[in-house]
């Protein structure tokens, strides 16, 4: 197991939270994800032996929830939202353009590793369609036929140094892109 020591205090401390320790499941996989970035068939087997079910069961929730990974992310993870008021707004077309402008098929992360790039159900801020979510920063009105100035914006966020420093707040450039 090559999680933080930190991550395995923290575990305890969550499980003893509940009355019940298989409750525990989805802040503990929260917590292992921090950690490493994903979830792997190691760490479902800790969780399950930690909470007192199945490695099958914690699968189950993994494969259940969208926002666990099973699978490393690129550099830069790019979230697209494709529900109604995103689509009629071109989120599809915004796809198609950065599939093609960051050398990445939806759902796969581009062969240099740099961006991870797919499609999302709600991100929850449907008036300012399409919506981008990179890594924890929002993109409102991501227009497609910005789809190039974006992607410039995210090939630049890689040799930002101070990149994921500080939480985006709304009203910002980050928040709004």
């Amino acid at each position: 197991m090559s999680l933080q020591a930190s991550t395995l205090t923290k575990a305890d401390a969550i499980i003893a939270q509940y009355p019940q320790k298989r409750s525990a499941a989805l802040p503990l996989l929260h917590l292992v994800q921090a950690d490493r970035g994903y979830i792997t068939q190691e760490d479902m087997a800790w969780v399950a032996g930690k909470i007192d079910v199945t490695p099958m069961q914690v699968l189950e929730v993994v494969t259940f929830y969208p926002m666990f990974r099973q699978s490393p992310t690129g550099r830069r993870h790019v979230k697209v939202c494709r529900t109604l008021s995103c689509a009629l707004r071109g989120s599809y077309a915004l796809m198609e353009s950065l599939e093609k402008s960051l050398n990445c098929p939806r759902g796969e992360t581009s062969p240099d590793g740099d961006f991870t790039l797919e499609f999302v159900e709600c991100i929850a801020d449907c008036g300012c369609g399409p919506v981008v979510q990179v890594d924890h920063a929002l993109f409102e009105n991501v227009a497609p036929e910005k789809a190039g100035e974006f992607t410039q914006q995210l090939k630049a966020s890689l040799k930002d140094a101070n990149y994921g420093k500080q939480t985006p707040t709304p009203g910002t450039p980050e928040w709004n892109g």
